[in-house]
């Protein structure tokens, strides 16, 4: 059973500043446990806080604790992004199919993006993003190069009909997020658009108060190098977060390249021989049987790519062999840039692979082909001599395998893999290193994407037409707080950063309807801290000590200041951090500077 302690409902006030308050005019509700289906820190801390209350799959209720969170992310964002010389605007939830049928990503973009229809059975969309409404108002309000650069940006709700919604906020199907979009006249512009962006993003985050890096990103089939990921670092992050320790290199995994190797490739010292391998068909189990390095493996990987005609039928097929080191993994996004993959593949079908390997997987390799594949080796195994690989029959390998001398050198050497811990950094300053990561924000350079597919021109110096160049950045409103608190918690609670608190500062009166004394020291300190600007909160709803710090260890509130008579009696309050394990005593004259002090008010 769920144990409950409530206060009394009030109303908050949400405005450019959020005033604090006492328990008794707020609503508090925390639980002992959290519900079955809680997974992460964030959703299970987050549920028993009574900051998020659950409707449906993926679909939650922002309690009030959690909206004045989600609030203070807005207000931190909102100044940044004004600051940047952003405008904001507010675009619809329920969007004319119309107009994404005009990026063709209506009928291309999949089941997540939920569509529905109006009582005349005309097609919308419950918006995931805004590229296509904001090209839209660009290209009719925006006619001349001496309107740009322009920056629109939004807070607003998103729907993405994920199939597995999960982790609370993390993973949510409806949810808040910041969606700016740039708009300017040539690459160059639109590359210092991106920059201010970028600066802002990094201001955003530093005040957070919350450990990131930003990281090199793929920018998929747009190309470029102008996207970067914001991540929060935590150990439960889904993304691997690539970076060098001895410098500023950091990348996602998608993102960061493994390096040739800088050493020459070693003369063959063994003779090609056909080797019994009694069941083994994974690179693992086969080194272990040979008694050799896991390293000296070859894994083979069976791709295909499909050449289709104006109706779509394929009219081609072309199978690939994907060569990499028995203990590396291969990078789809890498691979979809390898020539002639450029359009997508997917993984060989059992009877394409018999065909061309006459062997069932496990076994395959680059000897006795039954019919020639295109081969893409990565950077390393294009250096590897005396290597193992399948002999394309089962239950047997090849030993001592050597390009050149028993294979022709590989038709295309390419990064195809994830880069490991270890491997030497991009920049030459040091190895990489890896660590999770939690995506909120990202930074990308659309260029003329959506500007050339909904006819978005403005007349340039020249007096002629040209498309606009665009930039998109977002940041998950809602996400940030869960992704906070996998980074910022410990067995009793949630710790907020100052910044992100619902409140800054609680205080904690012992017995105050029983002790004259404590309730007048509490309300002048609450009316001091007010004045000087601190967000706190009064408990004044008479609970038992344990119970009020349990609450409020949980809420996350990083200041505390507990009144009790007998401290009182000696002039004094005691003051705890919330990630300190013990209370300090603090004359009751210096309190109000301590806390200013702590909070840099």
């Amino acid at each position: 059973m769920h144990s409950k302690r409530w206060a009394s409902r009030g109303s908050g006030c949400f405005g450019t500043s959020i005033r604090a308050m006492k328990a008794s005019q707020f609503f508090i509700s925390t639980l002992k446990e959290a519900p079955a289906d809680a997974e992460v820190a964030s959703h299970k801390l987050m549920t028993r806080a009574g900051m998020i209350k659950k409707l449906g799959a993926g679909i939650y209720t922002y309690m009030p604790l959690g909206l004045r969170v989600i609030r203070k992310v807005e207000a931190i964002v909102r100044e940044e992004m004004n600051r940047a010389g952003a405008v904001e605007l507010s675009m619809p939830v329920v969007q004319p199919a119309e107009l994404w049928q005009e990026t063709e990503r209506f009928a291309k973009m999949g089941p997540e993006l939920l569509r529905i229809q109006d009582r005349h059975e005309r097609d919308y969309v419950v918006q995931p993003t805004s590229e296509e409404v904001v090209t839209d108002i660009a290209r009719q309000e925006i006619k001349s190069y001496k309107q740009l650069p322009k920056n629109f940006y939004q807070i607003q709700t998103k729907f993405r009909d994920e199939r597995r919604p999960r982790f609370g906020l993390m993973r949510g199907r409806e949810f808040i997020m910041k969606d700016a979009y740039s708009f300017d006249r040539d690459p160059e512009s639109a590359k210092a658009s991106y920059q201010v962006m970028a600066k802002a993003y990094r201001r955003i985050f530093d005040r957070f108060g919350l450990t990131y890096r930003a990281v090199a990103a793929d920018s998929g089939a747009i190309g470029g190098d102008l996207s970067e990921e914001f991540q929060v670092i935590a150990a439960t992050g889904e993304d691997a977060i690539v970076y060098c320790p001895e410098s500023d290199y950091a990348a996602n995994m998608e993102k960061a390249e493994a390096m040739a190797p800088q050493v020459a490739r070693k003369a063959p010292t063994q003779v090609m021989t056909k080797t019994a391998t009694p069941g083994k068909s994974t690179c693992a189990d086969v080194a272990e049987y040979l008694n050799v390095p896991l390293q000296q493996t070859i894994k083979s990987l069976v791709l295909a790519t499909e050449e289709k005609d104006d109706a779509g039928k394929v009219i081609k097929t072309q199978v690939w062999l994907l060569m990499l080191r028995g203990d590396h993994e291969m990078n789809e996004v890498k691979a979809n840039k390898v020539p002639g993959m450029e359009g997508g593949f997917r993984f060989a079908t059992l009877e394409e692979i018999d065909d061309h390997f006459g062997c069932k997987p496990g076994y395959l390799g680059l000897i006795n082909l039954r019919r020639p594949v295109k081969v893409v080796a990565d950077r390393e195994v294009a250096a590897m001599s005396d290597w193992i690989c399948g002999a394309n029959e089962p239950d047997f390998h090849i030993t001592g395998v050597n390009w050149g001398r028993d294979l022709p050198e590989p038709e295309l050497v390419a990064d195809i893999r994830n880069v490991v811990a270890g491997d030497p950094s991009p920049d030459g300053k040091g190895v990489l290193a890896i660590e999770r990561g939690i995506e909120v924000g990202h930074v990308f350079y659309l260029g003329t994407k959506y500007s050339r597919a909904m006819n978005a021109t403005f007349l340039g110096e020249n007096g002629k037409p040209q498309f606009m160049e665009m930039g998109c950045y977002g940041i998950g409103i809602t996400r940030l707080p869960a992704a906070a608190i996998e980074q910022n918690h410990d067995d009793k609670g949630i710790i907020w950063p100052d910044a992100l608190a619902p409140f800054t500062v609680v205080l904690c009166p012992i017995s105050p309807d029983r002790f004259p004394d404590v309730k007048a020291a509490s309300d002048k300190l609450y009316g001091d801290l007010l004045a000087a600007g601190v967000d706190v909160m009064l408990d004044d709803r008479g609970e038992r000590p344990g119970a009020m710090f349990a609450d409020w260890e949980l809420i996350g509130v990083p200041h505390r200041v507990t009144i009790g008579d007998r401290g009182l009696k000696e002039g004094q309050v005691e003051y705890q951090h919330r990630r300190e394990a013990a209370s300090t005593a603090v004359p009751v004259s210096d309190i109000l500077g301590l806390i200013q002090s702590r909070l840099k008010v």
